[in-house]
């Protein structure tokens, strides 16, 4: 979309979100299937819906990834201002593919893909946050703090959403090492099954912002 064609709604956004997933070998081809329908629902859910028109809109993308080199659009920078607009980011999502299988989990290289595709968001919006979903710590490439050093992230908040269980090490991976700037936080999905719950919660924070606390 031209910016000139814009509507002003458009060009006045107040958040742009990079929604990135995770597709490493630790998940599985249902654990996958999980996540891209559960933030689908989550994306088209009704008061996600509600939240996104009461900001007036959003723009929004969405990626998968693993390795270092492992990134697949699922859907491209569009913008969201009613229930129809998510309805079809939601079925784009439903059909997406994996883009790939087999590899490790690369949170620095994810951090600095959605970045690149942060700075090439097509409205200057007053929020700038990047989404990243995962069930396990870096363990290929660079880390996230090499990521932050090497990239952008200037007036940018990193969320997290941890797939956890029992464990906590994931989540103070997360809390220690991947999110980042202003309002940052980390929702927990109990397990795969509890998905699209949490994603649901984390994007009603996200859109309507940081003073959100509590569903």
């Amino acid at each position: 979309m031209a910016l000139a064609a814009m509507p002003s709604s458009a060009m006045a956004c107040s958040l742009s979100l990079v929604l990135a997933m995770d597709a490493s070998s630790c998940c599985d081809h249902l654990e996958h299937d999980l996540q891209l329908n559960g933030l689908a629902n989550a994306l088209s859910d009704p008061e996600v819906v509600q939240a996104i028109e009461a900001v007036g809109g959003i723009w929004i993308m969405s990626f998968e990834w693993s390795g270092q080199r492992q990134h697949f659009l699922q859907f491209g920078w569009r913008y969201l201002e009613n229930a129809g607009d998510a309805e079809k980011a939601a079925d784009e999502l439903r059909a997406s593919h994996r883009g790939f299988i087999g590899f490790p989990t690369a949170i620095g290289y994810a951090l600095g893909y959605a970045a690149v595709q942060m700075g090439r968001a097509p409205a200057d919006c007053a929020r700038k946050v990047i989404d990243v979903a995962g069930d396990g710590i870096n363990n290929d490439g660079f880390p996230p703090s090499s990521a932050y050093k090497a990239f952008d992230f200037e007036g940018v908040t990193v969320n997290g959403l941890v797939i956890a269980d029992q464990d906590t090490t994931t989540i103070d991976y997360y809390r220690e090492h991947v999110i980042s700037g202003p309002g940052a936080f980390i929702e927990v999905a109990a397990d795969y099954q509890d998905y699209a719950r949490a994603m649901k919660r984390k994007l009603i924070r996200e859109i309507i912002g940081y003073g959100y606390a509590s569903m």
